[in-house]
């Protein structure tokens, strides 16, 4: 039992360098100003079909984010692989939020125009960056550019639920982005 312990230890050492690296990773600099001393908490990757769709990051400026996510000051940091059309990343937004919880149509009209704004067309290395504004908002950028602002709290839950509810549609991803700390079976103000 002592040789597996000792080979656990060494494992542990081993992987330290790498996790040390992943939380050193340099904070956008739209969020410098918007979520100062945040870290980098997760990241994951969104494959379709073997296609390389983006990768993901998620920062926060608290380790208690990974315990609460529907109820902190964070963000999420999109770098696309590939073009994608601006209209397809909006209407996808909003299936992936139905899939959450309950969206009244025309509020989800509402969404949808507003996310068609916001959201660009983007090629292969564009980021776009969302701040979750806990009850209050959800903050965009587009490489580093603001794009705006939706001043909704039910939008806001939703569209970061996305990828950080326990409802997500990519669960590996979820778990990806808040590791062990966000699989906790608690009820979120995400399951409605």
């Amino acid at each position: 039992m002592a040789h597996l312990h000792r080979r656990d230890v060494l494992l542990a050492l081993a992987a330290a360098p790498l996790a040390a690296v992943a939380s050193r990773a340099p904070l956008p600099p739209e969020l410098s100003a918007a979520l100062p001393g945040a870290r980098l908490l997760g990241e994951a990757t969104l494959r379709w079909f073997g296609l390389h769709v983006y990768d993901i990051r998620l920062w926060a400026d608290s380790p208690t984010a990974l315990a609460r996510p529907e109820a902190s000051r964070l963000a999420l940091e999109l770098r696309y692989a590939r073009a994608l059309d601006g209209a397809q990343i909006a209407q996808r937004s909003l299936q992936e939020m139905q899939g959450i919880g309950e969206v009244p149509r025309e509020r989800g009209e509402r969404w949808l125009e507003a996310m068609r704004t916001i959201f660009p067309d983007v090629n292969k290395g564009d980021r776009i960056t969302g701040l979750q504004i806990p009850g209050e908002a959800a903050r965009f950028w587009v490489n580093g550019q603001s794009r705006g602002e939706l001043r909704d709290a039910e939008f806001t839950r939703l569209f970061f639920g996305i990828w950080l509810s326990p409802r997500s549609s990519q669960p590996q991803m979820r778990e990806a982005l808040l590791g062990s700390k966000g699989t906790t079976s608690r009820a979120r103000p995400w399951q409605r």
